[in-house]
């Protein structure tokens, strides 16, 4: 099984890219994992939040292959402590024969189409967060479910 974070947009901000890819790397050594990273949609001025929620949706779906398990990163989802987490993830590797892809919408969110398509919701936190803080938050939270699940000191109780 492969664990891909798809997203919107890039992350500009150099101090969470070198995290990121902080995480990232740390990752190499438990699970194949990648990030995804679907472009910007151009002139979002002349769209309606739908009709960019839409275009978003159809990127987010060209990306989505038969066999994938989609969990949706959403306000709306369940909310696990990271022991619960690592939990998860560790059911996932056993029950997903593919490809485990988290995603983050867009600023507006997603897409009926993405809900519907979504085997489920997951999130990270009832606060609000950029969408570069989730990457990074995600990523961090993905390593620790991965020390925590080989007993390794990076997780304290």
């Amino acid at each position: 099984m492969k664990i891909i974070l798809l997203a919107i947009g890039k992350t500009d901000a150099g101090y969470f890219v070198e995290a990121i890819n902080e995480y990232q790397k740390r990752l190499e050594h438990y699970i194949p994992f990648e990030i995804q990273i679907i472009p910007d949609i151009k002139n979002t001025k002349s769209l309606t939040m739908e009709q960019q929620k839409e275009k978003e949706g159809e990127l987010i779906l060209k990306n989505i292959q038969p066999g994938d398990y989609l969990v949706l990163l959403d306000d709306k989802g369940k909310e696990y402590t990271s022991m619960q987490f690592a939990t998860y993830i560790e059911k996932k590797t056993h029950t997903v024969s593919k490809r485990l892809i988290f995603a983050i919408g867009g600023p507006y969110g997603f897409s009926e189409a993405v809900y519907q398509k979504a085997n489920e919701k997951l999130t990270l936190s009832r606060m609000t967060f950029s969408h570069q803080m989730v990457r990074l938050i995600f990523v961090e939270q993905l390593y620790r479910a991965m020390t925590i699940l080989n007993n390794e000191p990076y997780h304290h109780e």
